[in-house]
This record gives structure tokens, sequence and C-alpha cells, in this order.
């Protein structure tokens, strides 16, 4: 059976999320360096990182990680993805960024951010990709 035919399994896909997570990481934490310099900003340079790797991220856990719903449109799983990023991912870094940056400085707030935000954004991932939260199930609340 060819690769896009076959369902992969929980540990695939979580060995798959985490090689994309890792690249992700590398990504965000490139580009908000290159910001800070640029701009001195840490907020906003936190914001435009966020952008650049959650559009990576959404691609290459559409596919590569997850097995994507074909009914659900790639628009609509996008959607999904950003909007629970924003909430996950953004809320949670920029948290961390403003209550820890002034006691343990901006760069060990970002990386503590980062390691909640692995956990949370598996489940949102694989929800606003694959439309479901457990293997077999479809939906939240089927």
């Amino acid at each position: 059976m060819s690769e896009a035919g076959r369902k992969r399994s929980l540990a695939g896909k979580l060995r798959r999320f985490a090689v994309v997570g890792l690249a992700n990481t590398t990504i965000d934490l490139a580009t908000f360096t290159l910001m800070l310099k640029l701009i001195g900003m840490p907020f906003v340079s936190n914001m435009v990182a966020w952008c650049v790797a959650v559009i990576f991220s959404f691609a290459a856990n559409s596919l590569w990680s997850f097995d994507r719903d074909r009914e659900k449109p790639i628009a609509h799983s996008f959607l999904q993805f950003v909007s629970l990023g924003a909430l996950t991912s953004l809320g949670v870094s920029n948290l961390s960024i403003a209550v820890l940056a002034g006691s343990i400085g901006v760069w060990p707030a970002k990386l503590i951010a980062l390691v909640i935000i692995a956990t949370l954004n598996f489940a949102a991932a694989k929800w606003s990709i694959e439309g479901k939260l457990r293997e077999g199930s479809r939906g939240v609340g089927e």
C-alpha cells in the first residue's frame, strides 16, 4: 500500500511531529533572533517568528505527520491550526516572556515556553489536521 493510503500509528505520528517540532523550533528561534537583532522588540519579534514557524508547521504536519482529513477544506484546517496555535503557542510564549523575562531573561523564558507548547500543539495539530483528538474518533464530541 502506498504511503498516502496507509494510516500512520499514533507512535509514528508522535515521531514525525517531534521531527517537525525540532525543525519548527529552529525556524522559530532563528527568526526570533534575527528579528530581535533587527528591531530589538521581544513581543514583535516573537509574533513574526511565530507567523513564520506556524506556516512551516502546518505544511509539514499536514503533508507528513498526520493523516489529513481530506473531506475538510484545507483552508478550514489551516484556520483551526492557526487559531489553536495562537491560543497555545503564541499565548504561552508571550505570557512566559511577560512573566519570566524580567527575572530570568528573555531567552530562558522563551525556552520554557517552547517545552510547554510542544505538548499542547500535538493535540491541537491532531484535531485541526485530522479532525479528531483520539485514534478511531471523529470530531470533539464523537
